[in-house]
């Protein structure tokens, strides 16, 4: 089965906002990391490397008229902030999870219970395809010389990544049937800008 967001959430008023999401990553990897699975992905075979924690929220959250249900960012607190403030971050973050991880997905925690099987796993994988690898000046993936670990990075979606969850899922799951719908008419504008209902993708339409 696949996780879900704890009820207490949804039943006391008074419960955290945010909570950690402790059975994402051990299903993560048994989903779509796992060689032996059904759903496994190559495509994310970097992530094997990678420490990424599960967030599940109720705060609703919009951007341009649009219901933002996942995000994927770094780990470490990003942006210009003061140490106090960096530090009070992190401890945060440490809270949750004991670690800083590389990568936290922020996960809807209302739409998560109420939407489908396909649905949940197009989610997380589009959060996926934003969790990369950096590549150096010749597109090889690029790793630390004092670790010797892949370094991580943020990645918009191309072209290809978004096929590959169409691919895997469908148009309906994807969240995108109204794209591939419009592909299938002439344009009415020579171009057009179409953002996903993740706060990730928004950001960068921005």
């Amino acid at each position: 089965m696949r996780p879900q967001p704890p009820s207490l959430m949804f039943e006391d008023i008074n419960s955290p906002t945010f909570v950690p999401a402790e059975d994402m990553p051990e299903w993560m990897e048994a989903t779509f990391l796992d060689p032996a699975s059904p759903l496994y992905n190559p495509e994310h075979e970097h992530l094997a490397h990678a420490e990424i924690g599960f967030l599940w929220t109720v705060v609703e959250n919009n951007r341009k008229g649009r219901r933002i249900i996942g995000h994927c960012e770094e780990g470490k607190p990003q942006g210009a902030m003061g140490k106090w403030a960096r530090a009070r971050a992190e401890m945060q973050i440490k809270q949750w999870f004991g670690f800083v991880p590389d990568f936290i997905i922020t996960l809807d925690a209302e739409y998560c219970r109420a939407c489908g099987d396909a649905e949940f796993m197009a989610l997380v994988e589009h959060e996926l395809y934003h969790a990369a690898q950096e590549t150096d000046a010749f597109g090889a993936p690029k790793f630390s010389r004092s670790t010797g670990r892949p370094v991580f990075t943020i990645r918009g979606h191309d072209v290809e990544e978004f096929v590959g969850v169409v691919r895997r899922y469908g148009a309906d799951a994807a969240g995108v049937r109204a794209i591939v719908d419009a592909a299938n008419r002439p344009p009415e504008i020579a171009r057009a800008q179409i953002a996903h209902a993740c706060g990730t993708c928004q950001l960068r339409v921005a």
